[in-house]
């Protein structure tokens, strides 16, 4: 049987996540500036591997 207490759970803890990414993503943005979305994509891509 599903668990309704644990699926509301979770689904407050993505939405939760979701609204700190987007806190963090404006933060990156208006640090970085207009390449902040290159930048994202360079690392996702694993470009900058040394530098973490």
């Amino acid at each position: 049987m599903v668990d309704q207490k644990q699926i509301i759970r979770m689904a407050k803890e993505i939405i939760a996540l979701d609204v700190r990414r987007d806190e963090l993503m404006e933060q990156f943005m208006q640090t970085v500036g207009q390449n902040a979305h290159a930048l994202l994509r360079a690392v996702q891509n694993d470009l900058y591997r040394k530098s973490s």
